[in-house]
C-alpha cells in the first residue's frame, strides 16, 4: 500500500485529497461492505460521497452493464441512442416538472455547468443568486458560484454571483430566530439583494447541503423564496447532485420540501443514479432546455452502457422502495445517534434525513467548529471498520454519513456502536 500511495503522491495533484493518515485502497464491495488491499472489511456509510446508492456489485446495474458492453458501449449524441431515451422517458415521469425534457452528463459538475448555462442564455443575463455555504461542482463556472472558501480556489469567474442567507439553520445572524421568523428574514434579506443588483438569472440551491455538512432551512424557504423570484422572472434551479432519488426519505427529491409554490425550473442529479457509473444531467421545462441558438452535443454524456446502468438501477430502487426503506431505516439511525450525541460535550447537532445525517462536532464548552475532532473520529470509525464522511463550512466541522438506500437496521446498529465508540475516543 505503500508503494502505491507513493506513487499516487508521484503522477497526481497534491491537491487531489486522500482520507486518513494511512490511505486505503478499496478492492471490492458488496452490499453495503467494502474491503481494502489488505483485506480489511467496512460497512460504508459514505459510498463514494454518496455515489452507489442502492448497493455494491448490485446484480441488478452489474448484469446490464455486462450485457450492454456485450453490444456497444458507446456511440455519443449524434446517433439515436434507445437506453437513454428509456432513462430520459423514466426520469421526465418522475422528476415533478411538466413538459420536462432530459439531457445527460458526465457529472453533477458538468449537470450544474449546464443549468448555469441554460439559465443565463434564457434569462440573458450572466448574474446568479447562490446559498451561502453551497457546493456546486469543480469547474470554472461552478467554482465561481460555490458559496464555501474551502472549495473554491479562486475568486475568478464568468459570473457574477450573489449569496442568500437561509440554508444554515443553526448558525448565522438569524440562527436565534424560530423557523417561521427565519424564513420571513431570509426571504427579506432575497428582496433587499434583488433590490441592489441587475435581475438574475436563477437561484442555485441544493435542498440539503452536501459538502456544507447535510445543513438545511426550514421546510418551505425555498417556496417562499420562489413567490419572490417568479415577481422578478427569476429561474430556480434545484442542485439535486446528492438529495435526489429518495434519499431523505420523506422525499423523493429535496426540492418537495418546498413544494407549495411548484417545482423548479431546473433541477440537476447526478451521484447515486449510476450506483457508481459516471452520470449527471439536467432536467428543465422545454423552453428552457430548448432555449440553445448553436450547436451542442455531449460525447460522453448518455452513452449506452451508463445509461443501461442508471436505467437498471432506478427500476430496482423504485420496485424495492429504497425511498421507503431510507425513511425507516434513517429515522432508526438518526435517532440512535441522537441519543448518542446527548451524553457527549463536542457533539452540538445531529441534524438529516432519511439515510443523509450530519453529525457537527465543535469544541466543548464553546461553539467553535472541532476540525481535530472531526478527523479523530473518522481515523476511529475506520479502525473499528466504517467508513463515514466530512464536511462543512468557514465555522462548522460535521461529520457525513450517507450509506446505501438498502442499508437494513441491523447494519443501522452496528454502524451505529461503533460511530458511538468513535466519538467517545474524541472527547
Amino acid at each position: 500500500m505503500n508503494d502505491l500511495y507513493s506513487r499516487h503522491r508521484q503522477v497526481l495533484p497534491d491537491w487531489l485529497a486522500l482520507y486518513y493518515d494511512e490511505p486505503i485502497e478499496i478492492t471490492h464491495g458488496e452490499g453495503r461492505h467494502v474491503w481494502d488491499s489488505a483485506g480489511n472489511k467496512y460497512l460504508d456509510f459514505f459510498g463514494g460521497i454518496l455515489t452507489t446508492m442502492t448497493a455494491h456489485a448490485l446484480p441488478e446495474v452489474t448484469k446490464a452493464v455486462s450485457e450492454q458492453a456485450g453490444r456497444i458501449i458507446h456511440s455519443s449524441t449524434l446517433y439515436l441512442n434507445r437506453p437513454m431515451v428509456e432513462l430520459a422517458e423514466r426520469i421526465a415521469q418522475v422528476s415533478g416538472i411538466p413538459d420536462a425534457r432530459v439531457f445527460f452528463t458526465t457529472s453533477g459538475t458538468e449537470a450544474n455547468d449546464t443549468a448555469l448555462l441554460l439559465a443565463t442564455a434564457h434569462r440573458r443575463s450572466n448574474t446568479v443568486l447562490a446559498m451561502r455555504n453551497s457546493y456546486h461542482g469543480r469547474s470554472f463556472s461552478t467554482v465561481g458560484i460555490t458559496g464555501n472558501r474551502s472549495w473554491s480556489p479562486t475568486s475568478l469567474s464568468p459570473l457574477q454571483t450573489h449569496y442568500v442567507h437561509g440554508a444554515v439553520r443553526g448558525r448565522g445572524p438569524f440562527a436565534g430566530l424560530d423557523d417561521r421568523a427565519f424564513t420571513d428574514a431570509c426571504v427579506a434579506d432575497l428582496r433587499d439583494i434583488l433590490g441592489h443588483i441587475r435581475p438574475p438569472a436563477a437561484l442555485i440551491a441544493e435542498p440539503i447541503q452536501g459538502v456544507g455538512g447535510f445543513t438545511s432551512p426550514p421546510d418551505g424557504l425555498y417556496a417562499a423564496f420562489r413567490e419572490v423570484l417568479d415577481e422578478h422572472g427569476v429561474l430556480w434551479i434545484a442542485d439535486e447532485v446528492q438529495t435526489g432519488w429518495g434519499r431523505t426519505g420523506e422525499h423523493f427529491w429535496g426540492w418537495q420540501a418546498h413544494a407549495r409554490s411548484g417545482p423548479p425550473d431546473l433541477v440537476t442529479f447526478a451521484k447515486g443514479i449510476g450506483n457508481g457509473m459516471s452520470i449527471g444531467g439536467v432536467i428543465a421545462r422545454a423552453e428552457i432546455m430548448n432555449c440553445l441558438d448553436a450547436n451542442s452535443i455531449s460525447t460522453f454524456g448518455g452513452t449506452q452502457i451508463t445509461m443501461a446502468a442508471g436505467l437498471a438501477n432506478l427500476t430496482y430502487l423504485l420496485e424495492h422502495d429504497l425511498q421507503g426503506n431510507a425513511r425507516r431505516v434513517g429515522g432508526l439511525l438518526i435517532e440512535r445517534l441522537r441519543a448518542v450525541a446527548a451524553q457527549l460535550p463536542g457533539v452540538r447537532e445531529v441534524r438529516g434525513r432519511g439515510l443523509m445525517i450530519g453529525i457537527e462536532l465543535t469544541r466543548p464548552g464553546t461553539d467553535e467548529a472541532d476540525p481535530r475532532a472531526a478527523s479523530t473520529v473518522l481515523e476511529a470509525a475506520r479502525a473499528g471498520g466504517l467508513l463515514i464522511g466530512k464536511g462543512g463550512g468557514h465555522d462548522t466541522s460535521a461529520l457525513r454519513i450517507a450509506p446505501p438506500l438498502s442499508l437494513t437496521v441491523a447494519e443501522a446498529e452496528e454502524g451505529a456502536a461503533i460511530l458511538e465508540q468513535a466519538l467517545r475516543s474524541a472527547y
